[in-house]
């Protein structure tokens, strides 16, 4: 049974979500200040990092093959957290010039500028593509649509509207400190695109979202998440959880789809392959993650993973 008063991060949270969101960080891979004259157009590629893409002023369209052409009015907000292929234009049908193929200026840093097309009018966007963090974003982010965003809607909400503006300066103006700004303020513009979604979405949650929004379900994961090294027990969830052993349990595996004891297993094992993959010596990913030695770590990643965590960070995809 977890002794509750002797580690204050194991307490219940209030807001199980929010300890989840509070984790909120992207590391920017590029960010790109753009300006292009109608008609452009550019192809996105499919990538594992997220996009973010900003529309400060003029005309500009996002074709998805779901969806295909939606017009993007000016401070559409655009989030695909999974990167799927999609393109922006200045009108449906424009060429759309492959993102490799575009080679922009730096100017600071992450921050890049690009400007490219023709003699019409212009279109100022702001791009970005970024790693998400916090490993313990991995399941919300497993259930969001293939486009998160604001399209206009945006005006009611003063928060993003005060963080739009500011981002339009940035765009609009070479300021010194413009590529940190511009950084800085898209960490912030996607952390509440991502929040508007969870509030939304939270009527029609199903799985691992609906879970950490059930009140006594949802601090157990929200403190499995933020201490996966912790010797968790099914009691000890339970207890944090406010329910007997059996409720809890049966309660779990209804909403998760399986036991409490199998989700903490593999969890710790998402943990791992993500550290792994950042290098982190195998012999401290044991002991972070709570277990005995090296060597009992390294057989739960076999039978969880398939294979011994040294042969999994070799993997293309591990790099």
């Amino acid at each position: 049974m977890l002794d509750d008063s002797s580690n204050a991060h194991t307490r219940p949270a209030r807001d199980p979500l929010s300890e989840v969101l509070q984790d909120i960080r992207l590391t920017g891979v590029s960010y790109g200040r753009c300006e292009l004259r109608h008609p452009w157009g550019i192809r996105f590629p499919r990538q594992e990092a997220a996009r973010f893409h900003f529309v400060a002023s003029g005309p500009a369209w996002l074709h998805t093959e779901e969806k295909g052409w939606e017009e993007l009015p000016r401070g559409a907000v655009l989030l695909v957290p999974r990167c799927i292929e999609h393109m922006l234009a200045s009108a449906p049908g424009c060429y759309c010039e492959p993102m490799g193929d575009v080679e922009p200026d730096s100017f600071g840093g992450i921050v890049f500028r690009l400007e490219s097309g023709g003699d019409g009018e212009v279109t100022r966007l702001f791009c970005g593509s970024m790693t998400f963090v916090s490993h313990a974003l991995k399941p919300l982010i497993a259930q969001m649509p293939a486009v998160l965003g604001t399209c206009g809607s945006s005006a009611d909400d003063a928060t993003m509207m005060a963080l739009l503006e500011a981002m339009a300066r940035e765009v609009g103006e070479e300021r010194i400190g413009s590529a940190t700004m511009l950084a800085r303020l898209a960490d912030l513009v996607a952390a509440n695109v991502i929040r508007d979604w969870v509030e939304g979405a939270c009527k029609d949650a199903t799985g691992w979202l609906k879970a950490v929004r059930d009140p006594q379900i949802g601090r157990a994961l929200a403190a499995v998440h933020r201490s996966p090294g912790e010797p968790w027990t099914v009691e000890g969830l339970a207890s944090l959880a406010g329910l007997s052993r059996s409720s809890f349990a049966d309660k779990f595996k209804a909403v998760m789809g399986e036991g409490p004891a199998r989700y903490v297993a593999n969890w710790r094992m998402q943990v791992a392959c993500e550290w792994l993959s950042q290098d982190m010596p195998i012999a401290e990913i044991a002991e972070t993650l709570g277990y005995e030695s090296e060597a009992s770590f390294s057989r739960a990643f076999k039978r969880l993973i398939g294979m011994p965590p040294s042969q999994y960070r070799r993997l293309p995809e591990a790099a």
